[in-house]
């Protein structure tokens, strides 16, 4: 958290400010994230202008001339466009200012974020290179699950939250996305047949896709670029609701720890 839905959402947020704009200032309070901030990201990237704000996977592509700013939120990171001067608070790490005015504000509490640099092709970079495909793009096509799956034994689950197979399924959103498809979480994922991948795929567009369209999934830390939370939370058929009656069938949703990642699951509509 923030998965693939609040990346998308912040990206979409934060690109109309900044987007065509000069760097005009680079303030590092805490180098030490996840990765370092390098020492000379400042010199690198003021006086450049940032010609797109896109994103690969998790990660925040902020383009210009001469290399890219690789920025990840990690697990409770956020991104905030502030049009006026405001004392920073104890976890706000980086800013990043433009010529218009407009800062971005970086605010990580548990600091697993990152700022780093890329050049000349963020694609290249050790964290993207061998990165699958992105969910809701035709290279996401089909019979992609199931030609990867085969002499699979883990769990389905863990299979399609791994990011070389396809980015951005994270558990929030395998869970759900799982359940639309009536697969069992702990199904081997070599042994799903290709129509009920075809389904799941399908399924994990949906799922990405609505979640994005309510601005993410707020569980606890997550807002986006205005400091709004995400509703897609109140959409939610299993994930943070065991215990509690299936919408579906009235099984009782359950709840197991897959991959060490909470899991939640109704037995009655997967298999």
């Amino acid at each position: 958290m923030p998965e693939l839905p609040e990346v998308e959402t912040t990206r979409r947020g934060i690109a109309p400010h900044i987007e065509g704009q000069i760097v005009s200032s680079v303030v590092v309070r805490q180098p030490r994230l996840r990765w370092p901030v390098p020492d000379d990201l400042a010199r690198r990237w003021v006086g450049q202008r940032v010609s797109s704000v896109g994103r690969r996977a998790k990660y925040l592509l902020l383009r210009s001339g001469t290399g890219t700013a690789l920025i990840h939120l990690g697990m409770s990171g956020s991104l905030r466009v502030l049009s006026e001067q405001r004392a920073p608070g104890t976890h706000d790490h980086v800013d990043v200012g433009f010529a218009n005015g407009i800062t971005l504000r970086l605010n990580d509490p548990r600091r697993f974020g990152a700022v780093l640099w890329a050049e000349p092709d963020p694609f290249g970079h050790p964290l993207l290179a061998s990165l699958g495909p992105e969910p809701l793009a035709e290279d996401f096509g089909p019979g992609h699950l199931y030609r990867q799956s085969r002499g699979r034994r883990g769990a389905v689950k863990n299979f399609i939250m791994d990011g070389r197979v396809v980015v951005g399924v994270g558990n929030i959103y395998a869970s759900e996305a799982l359940f639309r498809a009536g697969i069992h979480p702990l199904r081997a994922a070599g042994r799903v047949s290709a129509k009920r991948y075809e389904l799941l795929q399908s399924c994990i567009r949906a799922t990405l896709g609505a979640a994005i369209e309510a601005g993410g999934t707020t569980l606890r830390d997550f807002v986006d670029g205005s400091g709004q939370p995400g509703y897609f939370g109140q959409s939610l058929k299993v994930y943070g609701r065991a215990g509690e009656v299936c919408e579906r069938c009235g099984d009782t949703i359950k709840q197991r720890v897959i991959g060490q990642r909470a899991s939640y699951y109704c037995s009655g509509c997967q298999h």
